[in-house]
């Protein structure tokens, strides 16, 4: 595994001379930021009160013009702020991925891991995605790469069209240490239902395979699990009890649900459903230590649990 970055060190070094500089970037973003507001209210005040007094044959007109404007205004006023705050977030967590050994990019396309997700129904459809945050790299022997994800689905009320979450969580990938030759897809219990409202499809096709069913070993787990493999023999060897409650486990991390597993290709795919990671910038600069020991305590627990998942029972 790796080892867990010295705060107290970063902080003593590169890391902290550069903070100390974005204190002052910071400081600049929210003078800029309240000198906006203060323009947009005295444009935006008066403008409001002239629409609001025409004649009510305007119609709702003068009421999306309002809006729009204070929309609008919003964006501009919170626009440097979100500058200074991802500059901060960049610098920190490149940081940490140096002292991890690791590589950092924060605007990123997605990955192998994420097609391979897709194609393996691991994340819903979507109309519109965001991704953000790759870590990538080498954990010992094996080769590491985790993006977040954020998924939207396109969803009509009337006339108006607008966009829902359907899946925000970090996408991961790691090496095999255990060689296996076929596909073994682990999920929740209950998303493969037949018709939609039956039990359990006793077979998946997908990416031009057919994923059959596996009976769990160790009935406890029927009801959180189901496992679909084109080995059914292999499947046993690489799920077993330990790797389940270390699946558990990785939710209660991260306050996480639905984790799913796959195992293609000599690589292990992780999916998990959690809110936005890895944050470690903020405008407030005496929060810093905070945010990167909690950035540090995320990637840490993630990397870590990934790895044991990765291993055979003992």
């Amino acid at each position: 595994m790796i080892d867990r970055p010295d705060v107290d060190a970063l902080l003593r070094g590169e890391l902290g001379e550069w903070l100390g500089q974005q204190t002052l970037v910071r400081e600049e973003a929210r003078q800029k930021s309240n000198s906006r507001l203060v323009w947009s209210a005295l444009i935006i005040l008066p403008l409001a009160g002239f629409l609001i007094g025409l004649p009510f044959g305007a119609g709702d007109l003068k009421f999306w013009i309002i809006g729009a404007a204070m929309a609008g205004a919003g964006w501009w006023i919170y626009a440097p702020r979100a500058k200074a705050i991802k500059q901060t977030k960049e610098g920190i967590n490149t940081a940490l991925a140096r002292a991890l050994g690791l590589d950092y990019q924060h605007d990123v396309e997605p990955g192998m891991g994420f097609s391979r997700a897709q194609g393996f129904s691991m994340v819903p459809s979507f109309q519109r995605s965001s991704f953000e945050d790759m870590w990538s790299g080498q954990i010992g022997t094996r080769l590491f790469t985790l993006h977040e994800a954020h998924l939207q689905q396109r969803r009509q009320s009337g006339k108006r069209t607008h966009y829902v979450t359907v899946f925000r969580g970090p996408v991961m990938t790691i090496t095999c240490d255990r060689s296996f030759h076929g596909t073994t897809l682990v999920e929740r219990a209950g998303k493969h239902k037949m018709f939609g409202f039956f039990g359990e499809k006793e077979t998946l096709s997908v990416e031009g395979r057919e994923l059959r069913k596996v009976d769990m070993v160790h009935p406890e787990f029927e009801d959180e699990f189901s496992i679909y493999s084109t080995d059914q023999v292999e499947a046993h060897y690489l799920v077993h009890p330990t790797y389940v409650e270390r699946m558990i486990a990785l939710e209660r991390a991260f306050s996480g649900k639905k984790v799913r597993t796959l195992f293609h290709q000599g690589e292990l795919t992780v999916v998990l459903e959690a809110k936005n990671m890895f944050e470690s910038g903020s405008m407030d600069a005496g929060r810093d230590r905070e945010m990167i020991e909690t950035c540090i305590n995320q990637f840490m627990s993630m990397a870590d649990l990934a790895g044991t998942l990765n291993e055979p029972t003992r």
